[in-house]
């Protein structure tokens, strides 16, 4: 059973060593652990529904609390100080795609908001309801999770867009096929919320981000269905899975979706290398790029990140590394490179080479599988180590963007510095990670995470989350970064939006969205108010 609460399965846990609490209590202060709200006294704040009867919509106060927030910093304040100020009156569960446009026809007639919803894992607020007199419908399409072709000689795939990470690989790999589409959120997050937020996979270098993985699909919108047909390519016009894409549910509900896989590879793997300076570090990075070295997957962490990661990985051989490290010099300002090589056997033993050949003339030192490996196994559990923190008093964010790489040195640091700059104003401490995420020949990915101390106040921890937000978020614009590499804007971003695209721009995706969707009935209040 997935927690109310916090993020993934309420089995799963994420241990935190001794040695780790002492690692992060150093760098924060002390920490203290603060009674929750419990699941009985947010139920009790559920209001009655506002919605008749109908046989596909669930009006269960737990159900409606379950599909009331996502994942981002204030919607777990809000989960558990009991400050979720406004719920579904009902949530919907569409077991065929027919039954999305009939339950549209009954939102429409009941003048009702209707909210798109896939995982639950946003981190912006794409699927939080917002105050309104009109009844307000969540839509889950989680059973509509099957896939309904496969062309082989195509190599297309044509889903149900409900379908989460895990069932659409394990349909397409019993098969022979794989989309190869990792986020962090892999376990919960669907098909339709990937192409809804614009959403990029750990190794989109080898399987293309979601837009270039999307080649058709079906939407249910208010003025009836919209077919996006398939084509290698075409310049017959606009393409409208431009439209559909990074559309965070404003102008219809993806149903459909018609995918580029590909043969399951007959490799994989995942290497370390250890780098002296992140300046050493980068340039490498962008040189393999750039170079047009066939690899899946680079990430490279700043020193603190990489101090940070290993700390908190509880490994035996942490200490004996560090020593090891520190006797070939690779001091207090060492880079964890992590890279990975996807293919034929023969590839990617090319790959590898060529990788560390680059690496090694920019004094990286090559480790092998062990790093690699586990970064690996804990890609996907690594986010329950946000349970673990909030019981013990640390609250966790994370920001990313993309900028050209004459900005990506500056920007790498300007962020983490804002970030602690106003944490500073408020008198506590920050703990800053940055690492590149995603690299392009052209930019790279900034991904930035913080950890900082609980407040017994839920509406001054959110103050000072909003500061070191809004600061980071700054930074990023000022140095000309996207505000939103992966995440999409949902509500969080939405006030960033208008200077990265423009008023001309912010009028053009008014018009489009209304053309779809002229009464706003669907996720009013995300991408712009």
């Amino acid at each position: 059973m997935k927690r109310w609460n916090g993020w993934g399965n309420i089995a799963t846990i994420y241990p935190l060593p001794d040695s780790s609490l002492e690692f992060l209590q150093a760098r924060l202060g002390p920490l203290t652990a603060f009674q929750d709200s419990s699941l009985d006294s947010v139920l009790a704040a559920v209001p009655e529904s506002k919605l008749p009867f109908h046989p596909l919509i669930d009006t269960k106060p737990e159900t409606r609390l379950r599909h009331a927030r996502g994942q981002s910093l204030s919607d777990w304040v809000a989960l558990n100080h009991c400050r979720v100020e406004t719920f579904p009156d009902g949530v919907a569960f569409p077991q065929r795609i027919d039954d999305v446009s009939e339950l549209l026809k009954f939102a429409r007639k009941l003048g009702a908001r209707v909210i798109p919803y896939g995982g639950g894992t946003s981190v912006v607020g794409h699927i939080n309801p917002l105050q309104d007199d009109h009844p307000i419908l969540t839509l889950s399409m989680e059973k509509l999770d099957q896939m309904k072709e496969l062309d082989e000689v195509s190599n297309l795939a044509d889903f149900e867009a409900g379908v989460t990470g895990p069932q659409l690989e394990a349909q397409l790999q019993k098969n022979g096929y794989t989309l190869g589409h990792y986020p962090q959120s892999f376990e919960y997050s669907t098909l339709g919320g990937w192409i809804a937020s614009r959403s990029s996979g750990q190794q989109s270098y080898h399987y293309g981000r979601i837009e270039d993985q999307l080649a058709g699909g079906q939407i249910e919108t208010p003025q009836g269905r919209l077919d996006l047909p398939v084509f290698p390519a075409s310049a017959a016009g606009p393409d409208l899975r431009e439209m559909v894409l990074g559309s965070e549910g404003r102008m219809g509900i993806i149903t459909r979706a018609k995918i580029r896989i590909k043969p399951l590879p007959e490799t994989e793997g995942f290497y370390g290398v250890f780098f002296p300076s992140w300046e050493q570090g980068s340039a490498a990075v962008r040189s393999i790029t750039q170079n047009n070295i066939p690899v899946s997957m680079l990430r490279l962490s700043n020193p603190i990140e990489t101090e940070t990661t290993l700390v908190l990985s509880g490994k035996s051989w942490i200490d004996l590394a560090d020593r090891g490290l520190r006797l070939v010099g690779h001091g207090n300002e060492r880079c964890l490179f992590i890279f990975g090589v996807t293919g034929s056997s023969a590839q990617t033993k090319l790959s590898r080479r060529a990788v560390v050949r680059i690496c090694r003339s920019y004094k990286g030192l090559f480790v092998g599988s062990i790093v690699g490996k586990t970064w690996e196994k804990s890609r996907f559990h690594s986010p329950y180590l946000r349970n673990t923190l909030w019981e013990k008093g640390a609250a966790i964010d994370t920001l990313e963007t993309a900028l050209p790489w004459s900005q990506v040195k500056a920007a790498a640091q300007a962020i983490p510095e804002a970030i602690v700059e106003a944490a500073r104003q408020s008198g506590e401490r920050v703990l800053v990670m940055t690492h590149l995420s995603h690299i392009y020949p052209d930019g790279a990915s900034i991904y930035t995470t913080y950890l900082f101390r609980r407040t017994l106040d839920p509406d001054e921890l959110l103050e000072r989350w909003s500061a070191m937000k809004g600061a980071a978020s700054r930074e990023i614009q000022k140095y000309g970064g996207t505000i939103s590499h992966q995440h999409g804007v949902g509500t969080d971003h939405k006030l960033y939006l208008p200077a990265e695209k423009g008023l001309l721009g912010m009028e053009a995706i008014r018009t489009f969205i209304k053309t779809f969707d002229p009464e706003c009935m669907l996720n009013p209040g995300k991408l712009f108010d």
